[in-house]
């Protein structure tokens, strides 16, 4: 995300963080709009403690609010998922190219939804935008 200014970073977290507090809402009810917070380190932790939470629902099964699975799916995870490959394509045009990695073999843990995460595996050795 070499390139964009700050503002503009949180814009787009914060963004993220609405879509998966807008699917955390399909099981609590309600509405989900943050507000900006004064810094991007703000921004990462709201991001992540909304992830959590949202994970929490989905390990409880807990039941849906006015949508089915399906909705939930083509609606917010979705989105959330085409958010994802969008900021893999921005950071490879700005510079900042996340490596690939085969998915099907990565260290997907549902209790660690923290920023924290494990180093890809088995990462492609040579690729066409590798710096």
């Amino acid at each position: 995300m070499a390139g964009m200014n700050m503002g503009e970073k949180q814009a787009m977290l914060r963004h993220m963080t609405s879509v998966l507090g807008y699917a955390r809402s399909c099981f609590r009810g309600g509405r989900y709009r943050p507000e900006p917070l004064p810094t991007f380190g703000e921004e990462i932790q709201r991001f992540h403690s909304v992830l959590g939470d949202l994970s929490i629902h989905l390990e409880a099964d807990d039941p849906l609010a006015d949508v089915t699975p399906e909705q939930l799916l083509q609606g917010p995870f979705a989105d959330a998922m085409t958010h994802a490959g969008q900021l893999a394509l921005l950071r490879r045009l700005y510079g900042s190219p996340i490596p690939p990695e085969n998915f099907a073999l990565a260290d997907v843990d549902p209790s660690n939804v923290g920023a924290d995460q494990p180093m890809p595996r088995r990462p492609k050795a040579t690729w066409p935008e590798k710096l």
